[in-house]
């Protein structure tokens, strides 16, 4: 199976189990080894008592597109750990834009850089989760 093609399998499975991502609106746009790109658009609820874009939501997506990172050789992966700092807030209406890549794999470790912008291209957060791989397949080959 080629890279590109594990990858999509990898986050198809993924996915189907991912009620988290879903519930918060988030879409797949891009997967292949070592990436990933999701999507959100804020809407009200996702907006904090400024009127902007909650942390929390602006993180959970970089989370997610991490996720989707870092599992797509098919070999379960976890977070070990993560930080993010928010650049600029997104607004509602906002369509954000979560881009992670693979930095590093090194055994069972992994670092990931996510870079989470708006339809404008403007930086709104950055990144980095470390991932651990752990014992498990998400699908069989």
């Amino acid at each position: 199976m080629i890279p590109t093609e594990r990858a999509k399998k990898s986050a198809a499975a993924m996915w189907a189990k991912d009620h988290a991502s879903k519930w918060a609106g988030m879409e797949i746009t891009q997967v292949d080894e070592g990436k990933a790109t999701l999507e959100l658009t804020v809407a009200q609820h996702h907006c904090n008592g400024h009127g902007i874009c909650h942390g929390g939501v602006t993180f959970m997506l970089a989370d997610s597109a991490f996720a989707f990172a870092c599992n797509s050789r098919n070999q379960a992966a976890v977070a070990q750990h993560n930080v993010i700092s928010f650049t600029a807030p997104g607004r509602l209406g906002d369509r954000l834009i979560a881009t992670a890549r693979e930095i590093s794999l090194t055994g069972r470790s992994g670092i990931y850089d996510v870079t989470v912008t708006n339809q404008d291209g403007q930086q709104i957060a950055e990144f980095r989760g470390l991932s651990r791989t752990v014992k498990g397949r998400l699908f069989d080959e």
